[in-house]
């Protein structure tokens, strides 16, 4: 990527306008990214994605401090929201670059819809695109989106789950466990799963 990248870029705010849809994946209209994420949410489209490194180790994340809702939890590798007339690939794209200063090639894997409520702060009411890549370039986080990083095999992750649980995002630990039960063939050429 850029070598004039910067740790510290504002990359995202509450007024970007995301895409609203149904259940069906149509689009529904636009609202910004604050409106979405106030009280229960409003259903919007969103992505997730798992970067695993050449040894088959899961990329996560550390929200910052900062982030409106679950900040300081660990979370998959990537994750955010096409703006208002951006299509996934392009999203997917624009946050690799933001938040970690990489680029993948990325297979999509399913879709879901969930609700989480994070407190009074607000909630996600997602309708999410799951996809897996590989990565060997750097990781370098932005300070802004991430507090930390680092790569997990999947057994270590698997402990963590069952002992932390409380410390990972929700949308992390549905994404995984759908991954590992129904998605186990496509997550086993990315990821080292013995």
């Amino acid at each position: 990527m850029s070598s004039e990248y910067s740790e510290h870029r504002i990359v995202s705010a509450e007024s970007e306008e995301l895409i609203l849809v149904n259940i069906d994946d149509s689009d529904a209209g636009y609202l910004d990214k604050g409106q979405c994420h106030d009280g229960d949410g409003v259903l919007h489209r969103a992505f997730s994605l798992f970067l695993f490194n050449c040894d088959g180790e899961l990329l996560l994340q550390q929200r910052s401090a900062d982030k409106r809702l679950w900040p300081l939890y660990w979370s998959n590798s990537c994750c955010s929201h096409p703006r208002r007339g951006e299509s996934l690939q392009l999203a997917t794209q624009r946050r690799l670059a933001d938040e970690l200063n990489v680029s993948a090639e990325l297979e999509f894997i399913y879709k879901f819809a969930y609700q989480a409520s994070y407190g009074e702060a607000g909630s996600e009411n997602e309708l999410c695109s799951v996809f897996l890549g590989r990565c060997e370039d750097d990781v370098i986080a932005n300070k802004t989106e991430i507090a930390a990083v680092r790569f997990v095999k999947a057994r270590n992750l698997a402990d963590e789950f069952r002992t932390m649980p409380e410390k990972f995002t929700p949308w992390f630990s549905m994404e995984w466990d759908q991954l590992n039960s129904t998605f186990r063939e496509p997550l086993a050429r990315y990821a080292d799963l013995a």
